[in-house]
């Protein structure tokens, strides 16, 4: 097999909703659309982040067209710190703040207005006991 793209696709209420915050705080752009539909991008992401209406009778299987529950969209970056301080100037929520786990994951969480929880990590060396 080769894999030649890759996507994750969120069912969403408000579509228009999720797909302004990727733009705005993660520096998304669409790449396609449709009524209920739309799929970002950006080069160095390595997929297309989809947002699909809940509720479209297009929907394959029916008996997953549920919502984002449960998941994280988690993004690692370079400097975890400046992008702190850069969602909260933006006034995104910070729904959990800013720590270092044990094993050197040091992360945030945020949330678009579907309830969508993004993660954003950086790898650091873990803390000294």
């Amino acid at each position: 097999m080769q894999i030649t793209a890759s996507a994750l696709s969120l069912n969403v209420p408000d579509v228009a909703a999720s797909a302004d915050f990727v733009r705005r705080h993660f520096g998304f752009v669409e790449a396609m659309s449709a009524d209920g539909f739309v799929s970002l991008s950006r080069p160095d992401a390595g997929f297309h982040l989809i947002y699909l209406r809940t509720g479209l009778e297009s929907f394959q299987p029916a008996a997953a067209a549920g919502s984002a529950d449960g998941l994280l969209v988690v993004f690692t970056v370079e400097d975890i710190d400046a992008e702190h301080d850069r969602f909260t100037a933006e006034g995104a929520p910070i729904i959990t703040p800013l720590q270092t786990e044990p094993w050197g994951e040091r992360f945030f969480q945020t949330a678009d207005p579907n309830g969508v929880v993004y993660q954003l990590v950086q790898w650091v060396d873990a803390p000294q006991s």
